[in-house]
């Protein structure tokens, strides 16, 4: 995905609900950052873009049946709007401070995730394909899995199953990816 296919969902969806300002999450918030170059393919190769309107965040769903799975405008350009409720991802405090905003053609502004909050919303979620693109992100250092620790600290994760989960994948990550801590595991 680049952020020209973004600007072809996000100008119709605009069409639609008059809407211009749009928050994207989860996988494709590395649109915000690279724009589609220079990142692993793992982190662009979502078809559903995770997103709601930053005004009115409920209005994202009157665009489910043109947008979404499923939908005629899928079946045309092979990816697909997939609206979501703005408290759905589990994020750390005053993520919304730290949006990529990025301007695209007709009046469009895209608010993008910043990767180290979107990583601790796929740690929270656990899924197999969320651990790939944190380990994607990982390992091109374009995320820190120091910051995604301290950011941790400031989530309100929904039990402490999820949190212990989220730490303990956090750990096996790090220990794979930091340069230093491989090389203390080189010395035994």
């Amino acid at each position: 995905m680049e952020l020209t296919h973004l600007h072809v969902l996000l100008a119709q969806a605009k069409k639609l609900i008059g809407k211009s300002e749009f928050v994207v999450v989860g996988n494709l918030s590395i649109l915000g950052v690279v724009g589609g170059g220079k990142a692993p393919p793992r982190m662009l190769t979502s078809i559903d873009v995770d997103c709601f309107t930053r005004q009115d965040p409920k209005r994202i769903f009157e665009l489910q049946r043109a947008l979404g799975q499923g939908s005629p405008f899928e079946a045309k350009h092979g990816f697909y709007l997939e609206p979501m409720d703005e408290r759905v991802p589990t994020l750390p405090e005053q993520w919304e401070s730290r949006l990529v905003r990025v301007p695209l053609d007709d009046g469009i502004m895209v608010f993008f995730l910043d990767l180290n909050d979107a990583a601790v919303s796929k740690y929270a979620r656990g899924e197999p394909r969320d651990r790939e693109w944190i380990q994607a992100g990982l390992g091109a250092a374009l995320l820190s899995a120091p910051v995604i620790e301290s950011r941790f600290r400031q989530t309100d994760f929904f039990d402490a199953d999820e949190h212990e989960r989220a730490i303990k994948a956090l750990v096996e990550d790090r220990a794979r990816f930091d340069p230093a801590l491989r090389k203390g595991r080189g010395k035994h």
